[in-house]
């Protein structure tokens, strides 16, 4: 028999698991390359090793420079590439995402095409973020002004507990500079999540346009999932990083990058994946949460049946003697 040539791709088996792996790594202003089985990240201070296998999301923003090698070693690894703009405010494209089985992404698009499918997911993320809440009859109408009231309550909290000055959330997309520290604070600190976030849906195999509280965005779901840790991670480090800033009358050029910081051990010391992972499947597959083992990341081939069972890929199903017609 003779081998494939070219070095044998990963199995998936082989590869460390989305809930098991650092969240991101954010890199502007530099040179991505290989160095083994590590990828590396050269600028004029010289250059760090990051390993690739135990890599979520590797942020790329303005600046940076990547070799073909380094691609290759992250889609062999399972690490997914987000390229960002300046701070990381803006998105722009992934790469190929570990997961490699439509399990979820099917659990998704049935969910999301039905009604009553949607609400029960929308309800359940709800009751996720509010547990002391009883909003299992409550309408999307309903939802949403409960959360509204919420997120008012959050923001006046830690405006108490940090003196920062709140008015309103208030940032134009186009122009990060152009609202006050605090909500550059929010914008920054919302970006880096949704860089996590995003890295783990796609990571799994879902869509991240498919979602059930937002909708007609190409990153609907990973808005919805996002929202589920705003509370106890962005929020209250956007505010800390703001009361910082003012105490310290540090310059305001500083806002991305100590929010950046400050995300990245938040979500660390958080195990962020993990729960990422788990809420996902909980949401999707109704709290099967045993579910998240290797067997998840095998390549699985079917074939889809009218029937209503699919059928095993990668077999000739004519007869031997089957009269073809060419």
């Amino acid at each position: 028999m003779v081998e494939i040539p070219g070095v044998r791709p990963t199995r998936p088996s082989e590869l460390v698991r989305v809930q098991d792996r650092l969240s991101f790594v954010y890199v502007e202003r530099a040179t991505i390359g290989r160095d083994d089985s590590a990828i590396t990240a050269t600028d004029d201070a010289g250059v760090i090793h990051i390993p690739a296998a135990s890599l979520g999301a590797l942020l790329l923003g303005p600046g940076t420079r990547v070799t073909h090698q380094a691609m290759l070693l992250m889609a062999d690894s399972g690490s997914t590439a987000v390229w960002v703009g300046e701070r990381g405010v803006r998105y722009y494209a992934h790469g190929r995402p570990l997961g490699r089985t439509s399990r979820l992404l099917d659990a998704q698009a049935r969910a999301v095409s039905n009604t009553r499918g949607r609400i029960a997911v929308a309800r359940a993320m709800y009751e996720m973020r509010f547990p002391d809440e009883e909003v299992s009859a409550c309408s999307m109408q309903q939802l949403r002004g409960r959360e509204g009231a919420r997120v008012r309550s959050l923001y006046r909290t830690h405006s108490a507990r940090t003196g920062v000055e709140w008015k309103r959330r208030d940032y134009d997309p186009k122009d990060f500079t152009a609202s006050d520290v605090i909500n550059q604070a929010l914008s920054a600190a919302h970006t880096c999540l949704y860089g996590v976030v995003h890295s783990v849906v796609v990571a799994l195999g879902c869509s991240p346009g498919l979602g059930f509280v937002h909708t007609g965005h190409d990153r609907s779901f990973v808005y919805d999932i996002a929202d589920l840790y705003k509370a106890e991670i962005t929020v209250p480090v956007a505010f800390d990083v703001a009361e910082i800033i003012n105490r310290e009358r540090l310059p305001a050029d500083d806002v991305g990058a100590m929010t950046r910081r400050a995300v990245r051990d938040a979500v660390k010391s958080g195990a962020i994946l993990t729960r990422c992972v788990r809420d996902t499947y909980t949401l999707l597959l109704t709290g099967d949460t045993d579910a998240v083992e290797e067997a998840d990341y095998a390549d699985v081939i079917e074939l889809w049946d009218d029937r209503g069972h699919n059928v095993v890929g990668g077999t000739n199903f004519s007869s031997a003697d089957a009269d073809l017609p060419w």
